[in-house]
């Protein structure tokens, strides 16, 4: 068995901090980020998309990009969505939703955009 890789990660060095699942694999491709849509979608899972400064990214609120995309099941208007919440918000990172109405409860989430750096 390999060993277990430790990831270097502080408050102080912004390029290292990890935020959700996603955040420890490289970026995704648009194409790997439709697929990651069409499984939200496939689930029955109302899409959402999320903002928030880099600094407040590890406490609990993020501030909601409208409303929650009730019964939407189009990719691309899902991902426009997210395209524009990080045009409107280059400074903050952007996180994708998937709400479980059954569970009552996030199914996913993930940061799809890190804010851009100056």
């Amino acid at each position: 068995m390999s060993e277990m890789q430790d990831y270097q990660s502080s408050l102080a060095d912004e390029a290292s901090r990890k935020f959700e699942t996603f955040s420890y694999l490289p970026e995704l491709s648009r194409e790997s980020l439709i697929k990651q849509v069409e499984y939200i979608v496939s689930k029955g899972w109302n899409p959402a998309i999320e903002h928030t400064e880099p600094e407040n990214a590890f406490g609990h609120y993020w501030y909601m990009w409208k409303l929650p995309m009730f019964g939407e099941t189009d990719v691309e208007t899902i991902l426009g969505e997210a395209d524009a919440c990080h045009a409107a918000h280059p400074g903050n990172h952007v996180r994708l939703v998937g709400y479980d109405n059954y569970a009552q409860s996030q199914g996913t989430a993930m940061v799809i955009y890190r804010a851009r750096r100056s």
